[in-house]
C-alpha cells in the first residue's frame, strides 16, 4: 500500500542513545535537557527569536489566542484549513469569522479581508496552506490599519523561506505542528514562536499551568509541555531535514513533470518564496474527476487525501457564512502521496494510473 504520507523514522540506534540518557537522568518532562537542547536548536536552525516547544499543535494555537488576549471577539480567517484552525477559535470563546481564499495560492484573500472587519473584529489567523506562506506584507498592513492580532497557523510550513527568511518571523505568533505526518516531527508535538518579548513572556508561563516557582503562579495556564521521549525524535529527525526536503523536492518535480499537459493544476506559490515540499496537491476540473481518480488509484492500494475538506465555513459548529472559492476548491483537491521514502517508480505509477483515468 501507498498511503499519502509514511512517517519518516530515524536509525534506531540513534534514538536509543538518547533513550539511554533519558534513563540514566529518570528525567522524563518539565523542561528535561532534551527539550531545551531542542528548543535552542530549532530557534537556530529556523532563525526566530523565541520558540517554544509543546505537546501539539493544536494546543500551539489555543495558547497563542489566549497569550494574545483574544477572547469574546471574532477573529477573521480561513475556511479552507485543517479543523484545528477553526476548532481552536471556538474552543477559546471567540467566533470564526470566514474570509475567502486566493483561488490561485489558496491561503486567505487579502483582498476580501476589511470587508469582513467589524467593530468585534480581534485578530486575523491564517494559516499558510500546504506550507505555502500567506501574502505576509498585505495582511501586515492591514492589521497595522485596523489594530488587529496576527496568528499564522503554519503547522505545514517548517523550513519554508520568505524572502530568504523564516515565514515564522511574521505575524504576533506562528504555531507549528510536529505530528508524525509533518515534513519535521516529534511523534506528537507542536511549537509556538514569536518575536515579541512581552508575548513570549505570558506563553512560558501559560504553556506549564501558569506556574512562576513550585508554590506560585503567575496567572491561568495550560498543560502544553512536551517530553523528554518527543524531544529525543525531534533531535534524531532534525540533522536529518536537509535530505528529506531534497527527496521530496525532487518527487515533486517528477509530478509535475509526468502530469505536465494534463487537466491537473498546481496551486501557485507565493513570489520569493523557498517551497520546503510539505505536500502535493493537485486540483482536478470537478468533483467528479477527483472522485474518478481517487476511486483508480484505491483500487491499486494507492490512498491519496482530500485535504482540506470540506470547507470549514461547513463545519455544524460555525455560524453558516459562504465562503465559493473554498467550498469550490474543497470539492477539487486532492493531495497525492510524497514522502521520503517514496519511490520514483512509484510516482511514475500514481502519475499513470491518473493520467488513464483522466
Amino acid at each position: 500500500m501507498i498511503n499519502v504520507t509514511r512517517t519518516y523514522l530515524p536509525p534506531l540506534e540513534e534514538y536509543t542513545k538518547y533513550l539511554e540518557g533519558i534513563w540514566e537522568r529518570v528525567y522524563l518532562t518539565n523542561a528535561g535537557p532534551l527539550v531545551v537542547e531542542l528548543e535552542q536548536r530549532l530557534r537556530d536552525y529556523l532563525g526566530v527569536k523565541h520558540f517554544f516547544f509543546v505537546n501539539n499543535g493544536t494546543i500551539a494555537l489555543q495558547i497563542a489566542l489566549k497569550a494574545l488576549e483574544i477572547e469574546e471577539g471574532e477573529v477573521l480567517t480561513t475556511p479552507f484549513s485543517y479543523v484545528a484552525t477553526t476548532s481552536s477559535i471556538v474552543w477559546e470563546g471567540s467566533e470564526p469569522v470566514f474570509v475567502d481564499i486566493h483561488p490561485e495560492t489558496l491561503c486567505l484573500d487579502p483582498a476580501k479581508i476589511e470587508a469582513a472587519i467589524t467593530p468585534r473584529t480581534r485578530a486575523i489567523m491564517a494559516t499558510h496552506v500546504y506550507g505555502n506562506p500567506c501574502d505576509v506584507e498585505a495582511i501586515e498592513a492591514i492589521a497595522q490599519r485596523h489594530q488587529l492580532k496576527v496568528i499564522y497557523d503554519a503547522a505545514h510550513a517548517f523550513g519554508t523561506l520568505y524572502k530568504d527568511s523564516s515565514v515564522l518571523n511574521y505575524g504576533d505568533v506562528s504555531t507549528l505542528s510536529f505530528h508524525a505526518t509533518k515534513l519535521f516531527h516529534t511523534g506528537e508535538g507542536g511549537a509556538i514562536v514569536t518575536n515579541d518579548d512581552d508575548i513570549a513572556h505570558r506563553i512560558a508561563y501559560m504553556r506549564n499551568f501558569g506556574h512562576n516557582g513550585p508554590e506560585a503562579f503567575w496567572g491561568v495556564g495550560v498543560n502544553g509541555k512536551s517530553s523528554e521521549l518527543h524531544a529525543a525524535m525531534g533531535l534524531c529527525v532534525l540533522p536529518k531535514v536537509p535530505e528529506l526536503i531534497a527527496k521530496r523536492k525532487a518527487l515533486a518535480e517528477l509530478y509535475d513533470s509526468l502530469l505536465d499537459g494534463t487537466v491537473c493544476v498546481r496551486p501557485a506559490l507565493q513570489p520569493h518564496t523557498t517551497y520546503n515540499y510539505s505536500y502535493h496537491p493537485i486540483l482536478l476540473p470537478s468533483e467528479e474527476a477527483l472522485l474518478q481518480v481517487r476511486d483508480a488509484l484505491n483500487a491499486q492500494e494507492i490512498t491519496p487525501r482530500r485535504y482540506f475538506y470540506p470547507s470549514l465555513n461547513t463545519l455544524n459548529y460555525v455560524r453558516p457564512q459562504a465562503a465559493p472559492v473554498s467550498e469550490d476548491v474543497s470539492t477539487r483537491v486532492l493531495c497525492l502521496p510524497l514522502y521520503y521514502d517514496l519511490e520514483f517508480d512509484q510516482v511514475r505509477l500514481i502519475a499513470s494510473i491518473i493520467n488513464q483515468a483522466l
